[in-house]
């Protein structure tokens, strides 16, 4: 069956995006962030600026995707975000839930896999916003729950890696023991892909026969009271991770 030009257009266009992402990490790196390190000698007004510099690149890449007619969105609750010490618990259906994300908080932070230190296109970006490795979990957590202390949006994605399509969701429990030490807000953001596209076992060029919908709901607040109130850490870790997990099932079970 021969492709429409529609389909070829997008397969371009993505590829044009995915580029522009990538010479945007590089320009990033070599231009933005020296003039920030020159212009602002306090440490944290480097790291807040440079986190700026991110949330506006990755607006710019959604709204390019947008425009080039490869992606539709849409928000529901954005007024919920960005409150100071909230810990963001999302799932992580495709690639760029987290560009998706941090394009609507402008100083959010965020966990972040090792290898990224290694990566050309976004070790500046990583190193200068100060972003959290997952390489070692317990200074993870540490730095996690002390960021959020000090009231800074933190983006964690429990899955720790994207989802595997018709799987149950299998959550690590690092986000609950940071929710848990930090005692601090925790608000659920529920992301979904139709049709599905950028999922683990998927190539950038795989795209799908139309333009994917990209869609982001944000949840009340979840009461930690209960969770905090047992007095073993390990059983209320346990307990608030297993309710982490049958909201985001519940949640894409509305999906469907």
């Amino acid at each position: 069956m021969i492709k429409p030009f529609n389909y070829f257009w997008r397969l371009f266009a993505t590829g044009l995006s995915f580029s522009l992402f990538g010479l945007g990490g590089v320009f990033l790196r070599f231009f933005i962030f020296p003039v920030v390190g020159f212009i602002y000698s306090n440490k944290q007004q480097r790291i807040l600026k440079s986190r700026w510099w991110i949330h506006r690149g990755f607006y710019f890449f959604i709204g390019f995707m947008h425009r080039m007619r490869v992606m539709t969105y849409k928000v529901e609750g954005l007024e919920k975000l960005n409150q100071p010490g909230q810990l963001i618990i999302a799932n992580h259906p495709t690639l760029i839930d987290i560009v998706f994300l941090i394009s609507r908080i402008p100083a959010a932070n965020c966990i972040v896999k090792a290898k990224l230190w290694h990566n050309p296109f976004m070790k500046g970006p990583v190193v200068n916003a100060g972003y959290i490795s997952n390489e070692n979990p317990e200074k993870m957590i540490a730095d996690s729950v002390t960021g959020l202390n000090a009231g800074e949006v933190l983006v964690i994605f429990p899955e720790g890696t994207r989802s595997v399509t018709d799987t149950v969701y299998k959550f690590q429990r690092s986000a609950a023991h940071i929710a848990l030490q930090a005692k601090t807000i925790v608000t659920p953001v529920t992301i979904s892909c139709t049709p599905s596209t950028l999922t683990k076992n998927q190539k950038w060029y795989q795209i799908p026969e139309r333009r994917f919908h990209l869609s982001m709901q944000v949840g009340d607040n979840i009461l930690m009271d209960d969770f905090l109130a047992i007095e073993t850490r390990s059983i209320a870790v346990r307990h608030l991770n297993r309710y982490l997990q049958n909201y985001f099932e519940k949640q894409r079970e509305c999906d469907e």
